[in-house]
């Protein structure tokens, strides 16, 4: 548990790093930088069409991606203060550069790991308007909540349903969401 009591399996990297091959690391920095060319312009049509795909159904109060994105104050770094690598570095060595870290960590990671967040975002919104069936993940869609989904608008298709997809609180808000066991357990 870390200082917040929030449980986490830590990915093993750091202890593997130093003893990787240097052709691996010099194949795998590059990699890093492929999604800017090849994977965000999709993502972010995706985004455009997910978003307008809710705003045709009616979708109001989704929010904007710059709610997903950190503070730009709350970036511990700005080039001045930048720190650098230099362990083994040498001065045409990128890791040596300001500029670098900054490009890296205070826009790229920062806006991309954004936008995924915001597709994810995106998706659950119409994952719970189309789909309002419970499964064993769908407790994670609670951050993109609806008022009723899909088949909550007419009594005859909401009746059909299993009474906890009835009444889940996700997507249905006149649901009682303060006696569902499920979100009380998500907030704890």
């Amino acid at each position: 548990m870390d200082g917040d009591g929030i449980s986490m399996k830590h990915v093993v990297i750091g202890e593997n790093f130093k003893t990787q091959p240097r052709w691996k690391i010099f194949i795998g920095v590059p990699l890093i930088y492929f999604p800017i060319v090849i994977f965000i312009p999709f993502v972010f049509l995706c985004v455009v069409v997910v978003k307008c795909h809710l705003q045709l159904m009616g979708a109001k109060n989704i929010l904007p991606y710059r709610h997903f994105l950190p503070a730009w104050a709350s970036h511990r770094y700005c080039y001045a203060n930048q720190v650098t690598y230099t362990t083994g570095a040498k001065w045409h060595n990128l890791r040596a550069n300001r500029w670098y870290w900054v490009f890296n960590c205070k826009m790229y990671c920062p806006l991309s790991v954004a936008l995924f967040r915001y597709t994810a975002y995106l998706v659950k919104i119409v994952e719970n308007w189309w789909c309002p069936f419970d499964h064993s993940q769908k407790i994670e869609y609670v951050d993109g909540a609806i008022d009723m989904s899909y088949w909550h608008l007419h009594e005859q298709e909401k009746s059909r349903l299993h009474p906890d997809d009835r009444n889940n609180p996700i997507w249905n808000n006149s649901s009682d969401i303060n006696n569902d066991t499920n979100f009380k357990i998500l907030n704890e």
